[in-house]
């Protein structure tokens, strides 16, 4: 794997899209994102809910109940901020839709990066305009043990193209480069699992953050059906 970057590194730090549909978003959301502050450095990780995912069901929660859980969660975290920008666009929510938004709010300089899991990182070729994402950003890829399905040749060409090799800089270029990334405190828990206990009217205590879970449930969101 790629060797990340020294966070003294004497340039930009990196400015992080991390999407999902937070339905709702978890302790796996945001361990990720602040291990992410920890060994890479970022000035910024926007955390963006998508309004409509091309590659599943329609979220459970609102699109401003999403948000009003994220912004909940990262309310002391000044490094993690809760994005709405997808939430505001019609239709399915593209990520090189958001790279270009991104892109165009920080300028060309500004290294920038698109966080994804290994899985995902696996489909890329049939993601939405694939070929633009590394023209606009870096990947970085977070592989957890167990998740290493084997690659098809298109990705392992992508890797090899431009997986970043040990003594670079992920932040020494604005984009383009692929990081794989095992965080340390890399967990399984998957809103799915969250919203099921719920339904089966089971304790998600210690899955998601206390004040998530309150509002969960003044919410009376994801609760048992009658």
């Amino acid at each position: 794997m790629g060797k990340y970057v020294a966070k003294d590194a004497k340039m930009l730090p990196l400015v992080l899209m991390f999407g999902g549909t937070f339905d709702p978003v978890h302790h796996g959301h945001l361990r990720s994102a602040l291990e992410l502050t920890q060994v890479l450095p970022v000035k910024k990780i926007h955390l963006v809910p998508c309004q409509l995912p091309a590659h599943r069901g329609q979220p459970s929660a609102t699109a401003d109940q999403r948000l009003a859980m994220l912004k909940l969660a990262t309310a002391d975290e000044p490094l993690l901020y809760g994005d709405n920008r997808e939430l505001q666009r019609a239709g399915p929510s593209w990520s090189v839709d958001t790279l270009e938004s991104l892109r165009q709010e920080y300028g060309v300089e500004q290294p920038l990066a698109l966080v994804l899991g290994w899985d995902a990182f696996l489909g890329l070729p049939d993601w939405s305009r694939s070929e633009r994402l590394l023209e606009l950003a870096h990947l970085i890829v977070l592989a957890r043990p167990g998740q290493m399905h084997k690659p098809a040749k298109e990705i392992l060409q992508l890797l090899e193209r431009h997986e970043l090799q040990a003594g670079e800089n992920l932040n020494a270029s604005s984009a383009g480069r692929i990081l794989r990334l095992s965080l340390p405190s890399a967990f399984e828990v998957s809103a799915t699992h969250i919203r099921r206990l719920l339904a089966n009217n089971l304790s998600v205590r210690y899955l998601l953050p206390d004040k998530v879970l309150d509002f969960i449930y003044q919410q009376k969101l994801y609760q048992p059906k009658h």
